[in-house]
């Protein structure tokens, strides 16, 4: 089994692990993309790959919240701890606002 690029903790947190690949979170079909990095976290307004191959080649990693690897459910609240030493909220109630991606923490580390 491959190595992942992130793992989830509890019931909505996920950590981004290997600084070579971007995280792509995708929580269901009406919400924004986020795109984590090494550097930090926002929207994705890229073109989303159409498969997880041509998103490994350009070094993403596409995340469905909502399937049964990850938490099997969309969410309401999540959690990134990122590689920049920051726990991320993202508040998907709050979309189009500025409280819809806030440092949680700034060093969790």
């Amino acid at each position: 089994m491959a190595e992942k690029n992130f793992i989830t903790s509890g019931r909505n947190t996920i950590i981004h692990k290997i600084k070579k690949f971007d995280l792509l979170i995708i929580n269901g079909e009406d919400n924004p993309v986020v795109i984590v990095s090494h550097r930090g976290i926002g929207i994705y307004k890229g073109a989303m790959p159409e498969k997880r191959s041509l998103a490994k080649k350009a070094y993403q990693d596409i995340v469905h919240i909502e399937s049964s690897e990850v938490f099997s459910e969309e969410k309401t609240l999540l959690f990134i701890q990122s590689l920049d030493g920051r726990e991320y909220k993202i508040d998907y109630s709050k979309v189009d606002t500025k409280s819809f991606i806030k440092i949680h923490q700034d060093n969790y580390i």
